[in-house]
This record gives structure tokens, C-alpha cells and sequence, in this order.
């Protein structure tokens, strides 16, 4: 009766010791997500602050885009007061995403513009800080894709359903850049590549044919 009731007490201990891992592990990963996504607003802000200024350069080049100027603008103010879950902040991004691109297009036609030392540096610096939210992303997105696994499977999802936590939400927005990147020429090594390719045989040419009644003596 004692080994049983041994038993049952070490199954009760291991179920608490379980429990508990299980549930910090939890609250860890929950912090590691909020931590994640605030990386990605510090991001997209920065991303904000140096949008007025783009703007203002291509204006200096391109006044009569006007409601290229104004689509920007409007994205980028509907973007900075977004609120709520991931999933709504990020369709808030998609419209100052898909201006930003056309203001991109716009600047391409003007030459001098390109050449702008300012413009050049508001460019640079606007790709480094998409490489930085698109890395930031992808580091949330892991941590939520882990997270969420954890509360759908067994038994991890019986502390999640106990404690109250949820699946989190994903963040996706497109890069407002986008790098053409032209097919590289094909180079062949294999013998006989760089040959001239090989001529077909020349027939022979053909004989005249004798003179009837033989050779003349």
C-alpha cells in the first residue's frame, strides 16, 4: 500500500514540476514576443522620421507629383497612428508601402535627382532600415510560430488552456524596396565551349564528264 501511494505522490510531483516548467516557459516566450515586436515598431519609426525628408527631396525635383507627395503623406500619417494587434498594424503598413514604392518609380525618371548627394543618403538609409524590419520581422515571427505550436500541441496545450494563453498573431508587410537583380552571364567551362561550333563536310565538287568516242589521238 505504501509502494502505491508512493507512486501516486511521485506522478502528483512530477505533474507540478511539469506544470510549472511549462508555465514559465510560457510566460518567457510571451515576453520574447513582446520584446520582438517592440524591436519592430522602434523600426518602422524610424522609418517614419525619414520619410518627410524623402519627400521633401523628390518634391525639390519633381513638384507637379502631387498626389504622389499627398498618397505618401497620408499613408505614412494612417501607419504612425495605427493601433491594435500585429495583424492590423501591418495592414496599416501595406498602403505606405505600396506609396513609397511609387515615389521610388517617381524619382527614377529624374537623373538629377539620382545623382543628389542628399537623396542618395535618405535612400541608403531608408534600405538599411528595411533590412532591419525585414529581419526583425522574421525574428518575431519565429518566436510567435514556436509559441503557437506550444499551445496547439499536447500537453503543453492543456497549461496554455488553464493559464489563459493564446496563439499569437503573425506580422507580415512587404519591403517598400525592391532590388532587381539581373540573371548573370552563363559561363561554360566544359571543353571546346568557347570553339567556333563545327562546319558540316564539303561535298566533293563534281567532274565533267569525257568527251564521247574517247580521247582525241
Amino acid at each position: 500500500m505504501d509502494v502505491v501511494l508512493y507512486v501516486i505522490l511521485g506522478l502528483v510531483l512530477l505533474a507540478l514540476l511539469f506544470g510549472v516548467a511549462a508555465y514559465n516557459r510560457f510566460v518567457t516566450q510571451r515576453n520574447l514576443i513582446r520584446d520582438a515586436f517592440a524591436n519592430i515598431d522602434t523600426e518602422l519609426r524610424r522609418r517614419y522620421d525619414l520619410i518627410p525628408n524623402l519627400v521633401e527631396t523628390v518634391r525639390g525635383y519633381a513638384a507637379h507629383e502631387r498626389e504622389t507627395f499627398e498618397a505618401v503623406t497620408r499613408a505614412r500619417a494612417a501607419a504612425v497612428s495605427a493601433t491594435g494587434s500585429p495583424a492590423e498594424q501591418a495592414a496599416a503598413e501595406g498602403p505606405l508601402v505600396a506609396a513609397l514604392r511609387q515615389l521610388l518609380v517617381v524619382a527614377e525618371n529624374y537623373p538629377d535627382l539620382k545623382a543628389n548627394q542628399n537623396f542618395l543618403q535618405l535612400q541608403a538609409e531608408l534600405a538599411n532600415t528595411e533590412d532591419r524590419i525585414q529581419t526583425s520581422r522574421r525574428f518575431y515571427n519565429a518566436n510567435v510560430r514556436e509559441y503557437n505550436r506550444r499551445v496547439q500541441s499536447v500537453p503543453s496545450n492543456i497549461i496554455a488552456s488553464m493559464f489563459g494563453f493564446r496563439e499569437e498573431e503573425f506580422f507580415e508587410i512587404e519591403p517598400a524596396m525592391r532590388e532587381t537583380v539581373e540573371e548573370a552571364p552563363r559561363v561554360d567551362f566544359s571543353p571546346g565551349a568557347g570553339a567556333p561550333p563545327p562546319q558540316p563536310p564539303r561535298a566533293p565538287a563534281p567532274q565533267e564528264p569525257a568527251p564521247p568516242g574517247g580521247p582525241t589521238p
